[in-house]
């Protein structure tokens, strides 16, 4: 589990990877209250709930990057523990209650959580503690796919990784939208902004700008 603890900006963040897809889960708190959201608790509930108790945080919500089943498959155990909100974006919140939608049905199991308690869009703040993060719309992967920003740091979902990006075969998913999203979302922040990725290792703006083969920078 990784571990980011910046007390000169009064977060922590910790990160548990869960599920046969390798799911990043992320606690994303304020050290000055103990409130923390949950992003993105794809399976393994019980471990996530560990973290929880780990941090001693009060978890307030669930915030969902996109609507795949992979990255959903323990919201409704996190909601039922916590009786926190349920945050999606305002596209995909019908993901939640379709397996058709979230693709489950297309992988054997049939996930469906409880419905959203606030769809998210554009330019929305997520308050946790006395820490507000900026709710980026990144179209691409999914057409609700959103990043979160706080700062210097960035909990990107599917839409860019290490090196490489997020998938666009999938129902809803368009390579065009990802390309401008990224480039029009991400690429221009401050090269030292942390990626933190729904899969995989973090990353940064700069090195994605200068090597990632899939999007290039505009000039």
């Amino acid at each position: 589990m990784l571990r980011l603890i910046m007390t000169e900006t009064a977060y922590f963040l910790d990160q548990i990877v869960v599920g046969p897809l390798q799911v990043n889960c992320y606690l994303f708190g304020c050290t000055a209250t103990g409130e923390v959201i949950v992003v993105d608790p794809g399976d393994e509930a019980e471990r996530i709930r560990g973290a929880v108790a780990e941090c001693r945080a009060r978890v307030t919500a669930i915030v969902l990057t996109h609507g795949h089943y992979d990255h959903l498959g323990a919201v409704k155990e996190i909601k039922e523990t916590y009786s926190c909100q349920i945050m999606i974006h305002e596209a995909e919140a019908q993901t939640l209650v379709d397996p058709q939608e979230n693709l489950s049905i297309f992988s054997g199991d049939s996930i469906i959580c409880p419905a959203a308690d606030r769809l998210l869009k554009e330019g929305d703040t997520i308050t946790v503690g006395k820490l507000s993060l900026e709710v980026l719309h990144v179209p691409g992967h999914s057409p609700g796919s959103i990043c979160l920003k706080y700062e210097n740091l960035l909990i990107a979902g599917d839409l860019l990784f290490l090196t490489s990006i997020g998938r666009t075969d999938l129902p809803g998913g368009s390579f065009p939208k990802l390309e401008e999203s990224i480039q029009t979302k991400i690429y221009t922040l401050p090269d030292d902004t942390l990626i933190f990725p729904g899969h995989g290792d973090k990353t940064t703006v700069g090195f994605e700008k200068r090597h990632n083969q899939f999007v290039r920078a505009s000039c």
